[in-house]
């Protein structure tokens, strides 16, 4: 089985999308009101803002399907800084191939101006071959969709667009603790979006797609050789230490009449896969990347990324 990371999010979301577009008769979309844009606008953060796609003669309307999710590691937060980095770039590389992929368009420093310091990385997820024939008649030769991501860790902000669609977008806010997912309303998120989904999963005993499943990287039998850590067992969040949540705010959008709850329910489902599969496969690799100091990690994610560009026949530095 190959990595199926974040960018893998965009991917499917985009396959269902233009399939959905070719289907009658689906139910109508919801429409929800939220508050208005002065009092969003004290909320939220400038990339929130940009998300909800906010203009002072306009008020916010929470026309997207959210949900917050939980995903407890056997790990620390400061471990995990380097295990995501090793992954994100280990899974880019194995999925490209010539043509097909990902291809990294920019990775560099970048300050913000309330988060501080932090990487900017900009990619693109080329996937002309995998769409559908009818799809393929109708959308440019080279089409592909963009991931932007800002990495203040233990802060990131995801965004994933595609010039095809652009009524659809998939807006991802974590955060990192060191906690068994326990902290309630970390995004301060209640009074600008009221309720919503909170999902706990758990990367040993939530179930995976079959196709996905493989016994080396299933948490119930894993064993890391270099930190005694694994196999996990039942209850294990509970007396696990150390122990780390990744909490995650993710907003679907897909503003189409008809077409918005089918589509945006279902990119939460391949979400909710993709989040226990690449989970998984972190707590896995740890015995590759757990030695690794952030330098080492950053000058292996520029090997891999200048290998994955050339897999791509991409230009890009």
């Amino acid at each position: 089985m190959r990595y199926r990371g974040r960018c893998a999010v965009a991917r499917e979301a985009v396959r269902e999308a233009v399939r959905s577009c070719a289907r009658p008769g689906a139910a109508g979309a919801r429409r929800r009101r939220g508050a208005g844009t002065a009092a969003v606008r004290n909320e939220l953060c400038p990339h929130q803002c940009r998300s909800l796609r906010l203009t002072p003669a306009c008020p916010a309307r929470a026309t997207m399907l959210i949900k917050e999710y939980r995903i407890c590691m056997p790990l620390t937060t400061e471990e995990y800084r380097v295990g995501q980095l090793y992954t994100i770039s280990k899974h880019s590389h194995q999925e490209s191939e010539k043509g097909e992929g990902v291809e990294v368009v920019k990775n560099e420093p970048h300050e913000d101006p309330v988060h501080g310091p932090g990487q900017f990385t900009e990619k693109r997820v080329h996937l002309s071959s995998k769409l559908p024939s009818w799809a393929r008649a109708v959308t440019p030769r080279i089409f592909y969709i963009t991931e932007k991501a800002w990495n203040y860790y233990p802060y990131t902000i995801t965004e994933y667009t595609c010039s095809f669609l652009p009524k659809f977008s998939i807006y991802i806010e974590t955060k990192y603790e060191d906690n068994c997912g326990d902290s309630e309303n970390i995004f301060r998120s209640d009074k600008i979006l009221g309720d919503h989904e909170v999902s706990f999963l758990d990367i040993a005993f939530d179930e995976i797609p079959e196709r996905y499943y493989r016994s080396l990287e299933d948490p119930r039998f894993f064993s890391s050789a270099k930190t005694g850590r694994g196999p996990l067992q039942e209850g294990w969040r509970q007396h696990t230490k150390p122990i780390m949540c990744s909490y995650k705010l993710v907003n679907v959008k897909f503003e189409v009449w008809g077409l918005q709850t089918r589509v945006e329910q279902f990119v939460h489902k391949v979400i909710r896969d993709i989040l226990l599969i690449g989970h998984r496969q972190a707590f896995a690799w740890v015995d590759e990347w757990c030695d690794m100091s952030l330098e080492e990690v950053r000058a292996f994610e520029s090997q891999m990324q200048v290998a994955t560009n050339q897999k791509l026949g991409s230009q890009h530095p």
